[in-house]
């Protein structure tokens, strides 16, 4: 990661040189706002969207970084330009934005920010054998964060519930993917992916109300829509997954990944689903790239 380009503060900075204040309110009580998309290629892909949502979270939190949304758009686009010559190896990026509220004792007068732009290989590795046996999935204890306490449409750092579902997966099945749910007990969504069933034909999704609302989940949305496929917004329980047909996450890097078993229960046939498999090459056909060879080109 050395060799790699990032916006840090106004300047553009070796990554290795991207230092946080331990006085910085990011770091002490995870005061941050983020927001992570990836490349096709080189390209960026749904840039507009993904800093749409960083900046309905930094309007909710009520802080400002200093730029325009433009502004950021063109430093994002900077940073892939910077480190596109070290691109060919790892095959493609991502680009993650952090804007945090930096150092204060208290949030009203905190300050100034600490703003970054960085772009990191994607980690193939952890997805890429999935795309043909599916995914395994755990239905953590730990609960997702009450919208009475924290909207789970800000995309945030304070996620020690996130840590502690992905620990409570891992001692399931040291492969396992956990999947959250709400004080109510209705799947939500996991830890960094949204999630989706296919019953009868149907592709079922929880609504956002508990949930972060997916960039990729709207690309799943809009290919459902491309290729007639119905699709419903719904509270779903373990049981609709445990009895689904198929079943996939959404997320920036793998885009759609096969879940072909839940607590060790097979979902339909234990295998990827059809459906699952069509939105994954409608997905690699409108980007213009083989997703599935890529990461197992590069997740080897």
């Amino acid at each position: 990661m050395a060799e790699y380009t990032a916006y840090f503060n106004g300047e553009w900075v070796p990554f290795g040189e991207v230092k946080i204040s331990p006085l910085d309110r990011g770091f002490e009580v995870g005061d941050v706002v983020f927001d992570v998309a990836r490349t096709f290629n080189g390209k960026s892909f749904r840039m507009k969207e993904h800093l749409d949502r960083l900046y309905r979270s930094l309007k909710y939190v009520r802080l400002d970084p200093g730029l325009s949304q433009e502004e950021f758009s063109d430093i994002s686009e900077e940073a892939l330009e910077r480190n596109e010559p070290l691109r060919e190896e790892v095959g493609d990026y991502t680009v993650r934005q952090f804007v945090t509220r930096g150092p204060g004792a208290w949030t009203h007068d905190a300050g100034p920010p600490a703003v970054c732009v960085m772009v990191t290989p994607i980690s193939f590795k952890r997805f890429a054998s999935h795309y043909n046996d599916g995914a395994p999935s755990v239905i953590a204890r730990t609960r997702s964060f009450s919208t009475e306490s924290l909207d789970p449409k800000v995309k945030h750092y304070s996620r020690m519930n996130f840590n502690l579902a992905e620990l409570e997966a891992h001692d399931v099945d040291p492969n396992a993917w956990p999947i959250l749910t709400d004080i109510d007990g209705n799947l939500t969504e996991g830890t960094g992916y949204n999630m989706f069933l296919v019953t009868d034909g149907v592709i079922r999704t929880p609504g956002d109300r508990s949930i972060l609302q997916g960039v990729s989940r709207g690309m799943v949305f809009d290919l459902a829509d491309q290729l007639n496929m119905p699709i419903v917004e719904e509270d779903l329980q373990p049981y609709d997954l445990y009895t689904a047909d198929e079943a996939f996450f959404s997320g920036t890097s793998p885009c759609v990944l096969p879940v072909t078993s839940a607590d060790k229960r097979d979902i339909g046939d234990g295998n990827p689903g059809p459906i699952t498999q069509q939105l994954l090459a409608a997905w690699s056909e409108r980007v213009g790239i083989d997703i599935v060879g890529q990461a197992l080109r590069h997740g080897a």
